[in-house]
This record gives C-alpha cells, sequence and structure tokens, in this order.
C-alpha cells in the first residue's frame, strides 16, 4: 500500500486500506499502546495478555498499512508509530493519529 503523509490528500483505495488496518479492536489497542512509547513484540504480548503469533500478525497489519515500522534489537523486534504519522500527532499536541483521509483520536491520558 503506498503510504499516507499528512500534507497529502489521501486516495480512496488509500483511505480504505488504512480503515481495514484499524477495523479491528486489537489494532486499535495497539496502536494506542504505541502512542504512548515505543514497545517491544514481548511488551505488547504481556500488556495484552495474547500470545506472540497473535500480536505478531497484527503487526503485521499495521506494519503493511504503513502505520507503524518495526527495527530489531537483537533478537526482539521492537515497534514504534511511523514518523510520517507521529509528525501530525506533534503539531495537534494530542492523541491520536492524521491518516491525510481521516483523524483517529484517543482518549487523553492514552497508555
Amino acid at each position: 500500500m503506498k503510504r499516507a503523509t499528512p500534507n497529502k490528500t489521501t486516495t480512496a483505495q488509500e483511505c480504505a486500506a488504512i480503515l481495514r488496518a484499524v477495523g479491528d479492536p486489537t489494532r486499535l489497542t495497539i496502536l494506542e499502546s504505541l502512542l504512548a512509547q515505543e514497545k517491544c513484540v514481548g511488551d505488547l504480548v504481556t500488556e495484552l495478555h495474547r500470545p506472540q503469533p497473535y500480536i505478531s500478525h497484527h503487526l503485521r497489519i499495521l506494519r503493511q498499512a504503513g502505520l507503524i515500522e518495526g527495527q530489531r534489537d537483537g533478537k526482539q523486534i521492537c515497534y514504534r508509530i511511523a514518523p510520517h504519522m507521529q509528525s501530525a500527532l506533534k503539531s495537534r499536541g494530542k492523541q491520536g493519529l492524521d491518516f491525510g483521509c481521516c483523524q483517529l483520536s484517543f482518549p487523553d491520558g492514552a497508555r
């Protein structure tokens, strides 16, 4: 999927792909958690009380949609919100993401 940037108009196809990626409660919880700080897969497994393959599956979907990115740290992979999403976050000063086609906000004090 072509990654949307906050300063660019997102096509209907890009928007639909983003909405599919965030259209799952587990993936929304992962995004909310990553807004607070970068986390490794093991951290998310512990936090969400779910098995590692289940968490990895959802991380892959979010990564393919361009919403998060992972970085290997030894045997672990740690994830964060993709920088192009984070810049929109800082400019608005609240917990949320700007996908270009729509915005997703979390309550203040997200995880």
